[in-house]
């Protein structure tokens, strides 16, 4: 038995279930209104429930709707019906194949890792500059389009999880996520954009070799080795890797943030010197990691070894009898830990930085300052101001929107501060879109960054259908992104009124109004009550009739 396809507000149809996360179904959809497949997200029945998923859902819609770049997948409209029925999310529908699936088949092609990690930072970059932190960067989130191009999703669920599982005591909150998370992260700290980085470097990783950095029987062991353990350089596990690529990978995977490339732009830029031939030496990678990670765990088990070693070398001959074997043990074991501590104290030396220690100060908040203000009261902290420009709705043109590091926070004095400079609303053009097709005027509106509004079919005798008439918006206007554009379409129809009595000229210049052709056809002779040259009947019934259409006048004629 058939049953009726749910609709959720009137236009959107919910058709099978296409995938599933901890809060939500995602679910194919289509777009009553508009025509068009969309992906349908809805809030699991027994969190929407609780007001307070309801409220972290909400959020996630607001965080994405900010977001509109091609490596974000958009999102078109939200709501939350109440207590009736469970929030939702309409998406942009993408064909394409999951990277987790890529990557279950082995490690990718080094041009290839490199092209899906460039993509994810592209996205990275855009909602960084636009204030969003992701949080849940993995391969999970990241879709390779058919064409190749790659698609980050979830923008907002990772920050509405992060609330309610800051810690990894909470492990049923973070299985099969644990694998990408940040030190920071694992140890339930504030996080900020260099979080996304790290979890973006555990990608890069994973596509490089074909697995992650760290594995552990639980969440907790590998959160553990998050913040605790070395991770092995990927060329160590696949030997066909070039070693600048360790280099990036170590420097993204450092458990210091302030260690981290600083952005998703500088991230770019280093994996850029893979094709430009950059080739560090083993002993720039070891120093490198020294640094990031301090000694080599695996020195002081090789020093231990030798230790082991020559208190059982068999060339050596005897004088007299020896003291216990637990005594040897004992002492040899404590010869050990003295080696390491002084093996690792003297390579703690070599790598500490030879400046003296500087002081640290407190990045002053200089939001809604002007530019020369802001770097003004930077300098007298003993900071260096780096103005970008970003545009801002909120902020007038010439202030500052916001810093990073921000305001309050801890560094050391001769930071870099990166200050976001207000340009202004953005704003795009209108193009002219009167005399296309419905498609092509769609096409149009969306390469200019607009959004497509209601459609309204309007008769028109002079244009055929589907041929766009008026916008609601006028040609070469300057408006803000995101813009909607209702349009007027010809439907290539004329209405035309019942013609029965008129007199054949009548009608016939009727006709001509509407673009039609008049053709008389005569009936025979009038019977008693008719009257020559009267439209008897017309070949079309009243009402809308294909433009240019033919339509007979039948009438009668006078008798000998």
């Amino acid at each position: 038995m058939s049953t009726e396809p749910r609709i959720i507000a009137g236009r959107y149809r919910v058709d099978e279930v296409i995938g599933q996360g901890g809060m939500a179904k995602v679910h194919r959809g289509y777009d009553l209104t508009l025509g068009r497949d969309v992906a349908i997200k809805i809030l699991d029945p027994d969190l929407a429930r609780d007001a307070a998923f309801r409220t972290r859902f909400r959020l996630e819609a607001q965080a994405a709707s900010r977001m509109s770049h091609p490596s974000i997948v958009r999102v078109y409209d939200a709501g939350d019906p109440g207590a009736q029925a469970e929030p939702y999310i309409v998406m942009e529908l993408v064909h394409g194949t999951l990277l987790k699936d890529l990557i279950a088949d082995g490690p990718v092609p080094v041009a290839d890792a490199i092209r899906y990690t460039d993509g994810i930072l592209e996205a990275l970059d855009y909602s960084h500059r636009a204030g969003v932190v992701h949080r849940d960067i993995k391969p999970g989130n990241v879709m390779v389009t058919t064409t190749g191009a790659v698609k980050v999703m979830d923008f907002g669920i990772a920050r509405a999880v992060s609330d309610s599982s800051s810690t990894v005591a909470e492990t049923t909150q973070i299985i099969g996520t644990a694998a990408y998370f940040s030190p920071e992260q694992a140890k339930g700290e504030s996080v900020d954009a260099r979080t996304d980085l790290y979890s973006a470097g555990v990608v890069l990783y994973e596509l490089l070799t074909g697995r992650q950095p760290f594995r552990g029987d639980s969440p907790v062991a590998v959160a553990y080795q998050h913040v605790s353990e070395t991770p092995e350089p990927p060329s160590e596990l696949n030997e066909a890797l070039p070693r600048v690529l360790d280099a990036i990978v170590l420097r993204a995977l450092a458990k210091d943030p302030y260690q981290r490339f600083p952005d998703a732009s500088s991230f770019r830029a280093a994996l850029k010197e893979v094709a430009a031939g950059y080739a560090p030496t083993k002993k720039d990678i070891g120093a490198l990691t020294s640094e990031l990670y301090g000694p080599s765990p695996r020195q002081a088990q090789e020093t231990a070894r030798s230790l082991r070693q020559l208190s059982t070398d068999a060339t050596m001959t005897r004088t007299q009898s020896g003291p216990p074997v637990a005594w040897i043990w004992a002492g040899v074991a404590l010869l050990a830990v003295l080696l390491i501590s002084v093996l690792f104290w003297v390579i703690s030396l070599a790598s500490a930085p030879k400046e003296v220690p500087t002081t640290t100060v407190t990045v002053p908040s200089v939001a809604n300052l002007t530019s020369s203000e802001a770097e003004e009261a930077l300098t007298d902290e003993g900071l260096i101001a780096d103005l970008r420009d970003e545009a801002s709705t909120d902020v007038d043109e010439g202030n500052v929107i916001r810093t990073q590091p921000a305001g309050g926070e801890k560094v050391d004095e001769g930071t870099t501060v990166i200050v976001y400079v207000s340009t202004g609303a953005d704003t795009v053009t209108m193009p002219s879109i009167e005399g296309l097709t419905q498609d092509a005027a769609t096409k149009a509106l969306t390469d200019a960054g607009l959004t497509l509004g209601t459609v309204r079919q309007q008769n028109d005798p002079d244009t055929g259908a589907g041929i766009v008439l008026s916008a609601s918006v006028e040609p070469e206007a300057e408006v803000a992104p995101d813009t909607v554009v209702d349009l007027v379409v010809a439907n290539g129809r004329v209405t035309i009124e019942d013609m029965t009595g008129w007199s054949l000229d009548a009608a016939a210049r009727q006709l001509e109004k509407l673009g039609l052709t008049a053709a008389p056809v005569e009936l025979g002779t009038c019977s008693d009550g008719q009257v020559p040259g009267v439209v008897v009947s017309m070949s079309e019934a009243p009402g809308e009739v294909p433009i240019n259409s033919t339509v007979e006048l039948r009438h009668c004629v006078a008798g000998e």
